[in-house]
């Protein structure tokens, strides 16, 4: 069935900064599809909050370790709606730890959760807007991915890497006038920062010019430009927000 709105699936959208573009996309008029794993309860609250204010959501539970799964959620996707406009690539884990302590377990989690699923959805997406000559990928990444942050080898890794898929999806996708960005979000009050004791919180604001620590609606506001409002000759680009931590 053909749909007359826009589309947009987002990755890891239950909580955090991927709840805030959910809610960005949403109430901006886009028919939007987000991923969670084990947020089932946060998710459903969402689509009815979404629902309840006239905005259209669906919460479909994807692992993004596991790349067919994703590349299955963007065909059921296409086939039910007829379109794909936006994709955010957002899921994401940590699991910190200094390397020479790491585990097998700590290393695959953090770059198949971030990289499988990156893969998995946007093979099949980008197909889809080469189709329609059409269409917006913003990938999320992080400042440790640009300047590295000791204790996240396994992130920083994985992070940097969404940087370089960027940059070449957006040559390969820029004829078609496609443009693929990537945002890195410095410090942000989500649940990924609930592991710091308040001396590291401390620590970590005071290396942030702003003295504080980013919203995850701050991030959404980003997104959101890019997806919906941003010039198309802006691509291959990662923008960071960060307080100036890194400028």
């Amino acid at each position: 069935m053909a749909n007359d709105k826009p589309v947009a699936v987002v990755t890891g959208g239950s909580r955090g900064i991927g709840r805030a573009i959910v809610k960005r996309l949403a109430g901006a008029g886009v028919s939007v599809r987000f991923t969670y794993v084990s947020s089932e309860q946060p998710a459903a609250e969402l689509v009815a909050e979404l629902a309840a204010a006239g905005h259209e959501a669906q919460a479909i539970r994807v692992d993004s370790r596991d790349a067919a799964a994703s590349a299955a959620l963007i065909d059921k996707t296409i086939a039910e709606t007829g379109r794909l406009d936006i994709l955010v690539n957002n899921a994401a884990i940590t699991a910190d730890r200094l390397l020479s302590m790491m585990s097998d377990q700590e290393w695959s989690s953090v770059l198949d959760t971030s990289l499988n699923g990156l893969f998995g959805t946007t093979r099949p997406a980008s197909k889809q807007m080469l189709r329609q000559r059409a269409g917006r990928i913003i990938n999320l990444t992080s400042v440790s991915g640009v300047v590295g942050i000791a204790g996240q080898t396994n992130y920083s890794a994985a992070k940097a890497a969404i940087i370089g898929f960027t940059r070449s999806l957006a040559k390969e996708l820029a004829p078609y006038q496609i443009p693929v960005n990537a945002v890195a979000p410095g410090f942000v009050e989500t649940d990924m920062l609930s592991y710091m004791t308040k001396e590291q919180r401390t620590a970590a604001i005071a290396r942030v010019p702003m003295r504080r620590f980013g919203t995850a609606e701050e991030i959404a506001e980003l997104v959101g430009y890019l997806a919906l409002q941003a010039p198309r000759f802006m691509t291959g680009q990662t923008l960071v927000i960060d307080g100036g931590m890194t400028g």
